[in-house]
């Protein structure tokens, strides 16, 4: 399974490196495009806001996309990785898991669990 991100912050990108990831696709500009099976991880923008870039990637590319795995901040309160919810709801797939930040081992442990079960 191909794993796609995008990552302001770091923390994203954090998760994808520390998972071992290393073929990853990250999504910079919105115009990548990916032609086989994946699962998206992104960050919750602003107010529980899908990341602009990560949309414009969705609008060409969600043919292929098999979950998300979205990173936000607990102080956020409901707004709370909710561009995760807005992703499986818009595009038909599982909200795979949210982490906080940059996840602890715990978190790492249950993400590799959840794309294997893919």
């Amino acid at each position: 399974m191909k794993i796609v991100y995008a990552s302001r912050t770091g923390n994203v990108q954090s998760i994808v490196q520390r998972l071992g990831f290393t073929d990853a696709l990250e999504i910079t500009s919105g115009n990548e495009t990916i032609e086989e099976d994946y699962v998206l991880f992104t960050y919750t923008d602003g107010f529980g806001d899908i990341p602009y870039e990560v949309e414009d990637f969705l609008q060409s590319n969600s043919n292929y996309l098999k979950g998300v795995i979205v990173s936000g901040d607990l102080g956020y309160g409901e707004a709370y990785c909710l561009a995760g919810d807005k992703i499986a709801e818009a595009y038909h797939v599982p909200c795979l898991y949210k982490v906080e930040n940059d996840g602890s081992e715990e978190d790492l442990k249950a993400i590799k669990e959840k794309i294997a079960s893919l």
